[in-house]
């Protein structure tokens, strides 16, 4: 006779994982939740929404791509979930929406508790950071679809926006200028490109690399920056200023500006603007990326843009210097038509958005 057990799935395995990781997911909760943990479904007290004029709910799903292959060959787990919360839960910012939840799955070919547990904590951590509730998840075991080592993390979050503080290209004009906020590293796009580099390039994962202070897996681990409760702070104190904002993710800073901006105008982003962090130079010259490749593909250093009214710059900058954000004036919004004069890479139509464009002049500091 065959059992769930013999059949490769241990149900006692998924209850000590979740019970090693409840404290965390707990600690995640604010006061709307209104259920906790081993429920079927989560609960929230939205009540609030019925004080906003029109509250449009915001829905945001992703994962973390191939960045769990590293995590799971350098057998740290503590740190994938950070970047989970930051796929999922900024890209819910931009259109100016505050996270009300968060849920997760995990799917993998062997429950080890401890393991699911760390994947968890971290998740839970980061939710708790940008004030974003992990009120669901679930665990499921596949057994001969993953190996026992294997694992893949997903999330899901809802947020919300009343109609009149919704952000977005209909908010953008000429003249409007393009803040940066700094990347923590790679955050989690384009790990298919870094693997494919490192293993042909023979370098290891524990090897010591003097300009990153660190081995090679420990840069490429660092999880990604959280921006959601710096772009709340400076849409709250520079609500008629802030415009529109862009999570520089897969297809870089070119592709993701351009979705934030109308037809008939351009974002010029200055190249020269900062210094590219090392990993990525490190990776264009183990793999002889050209340039326009690398862009396209990795953040470069960027990680989240805004744009805002040119009189607000200054201020929005302050705002961010005090929140410890490093941010710095990344170039400007023109007509299509001034922007045809200017020699540089123009990127258009990305992501099935066919507005206007973003054009990348100059050259990079590294």
């Amino acid at each position: 006779m065959v059992d769930y057990a013999e059949a490769g799935v241990d149900i006692a395995a998924g209850d000590q994982a979740v019970e090693l990781m409840k404290s965390a997911v707990n600690a995640s909760h604010n006061a709307t939740v209104r259920a906790g943990a081993g429920g079927f479904a989560g609960l929230i007290d939205a009540s609030a929404l019925k004080d906003m004029k029109k509250p449009l709910l915001a829905s945001s799903t992703d994962g973390v791509g191939t960045k769990v292959a590293i995590a799971q060959a350098l057998d740290i787990h503590h740190t994938i979930g950070q970047d989970l919360v930051g796929m999922v839960v900024d890209d819910l910012v931009v259109m100016g929406a505050r996270p009300l939840l968060m849920t997760d799955y995990i799917a993998t070919g062997k429950v080890f508790p401890e393991k699911i547990a760390d994947i968890v904590r971290g998740i839970a951590t980061a939710c708790a950071a940008v004030d974003c509730p992990l009120i669901g998840g679930e665990t499921a075991e596949h057994p001969g679809l993953m190996a026992p080592d294997e694992y893949d993390i997903a999330g899901a979050a809802t947020g919300v926006v009343d109609e009149p503080k919704l952000l977005g290209a209909h908010r953008v004009q000429a003249g409007d200028i393009l803040i940066a906020m700094g990347a923590s590293g790679l955050h989690s796009n384009g790990y298919s490109l870094v693997r494919r580099i490192i293993a042909d390039s023979g370098w290891k994962w524990e090897r010591e690399v003097a300009e990153f202070g660190r081995t090679l897996g420990e840069e490429v681990l660092e999880p990604t920056r959280l921006y959601t409760r710096e772009c709340l702070t400076i849409i709250d104190q520079h609500q008629s200023g802030v415009h529109a904002l862009s999570h520089i993710t897969g297809g870089g800073l070119g592709a993701n500006i351009s979705r934030v901006i109308p037809a008939g105008l351009t974002a010029i982003i200055e190249r020269d603007s900062w210094t590219v962090p090392p990993v990525f130079n490190l990776m264009r010259q183990l793999g002889e990326v050209p340039w326009p490749a690398l862009e396209e593909t990795l953040n470069l250093g960027v990680g989240m843009v805004v744009v805002v009214a040119a009189e607000d710059a200054d201020s929005v900058l302050k705002t961010l210097a005090q929140l410890n954000m490093p941010a710095w004036e990344l170039g400007r919004v023109v007509t299509a038509e001034i922007a045809g004069g200017i020699t540089g890479r123009l990127v258009q139509g990305a992501k099935g958005v066919n507005g206007g464009g973003a054009l990348l002049v100059g050259e990079y500091q590294y």
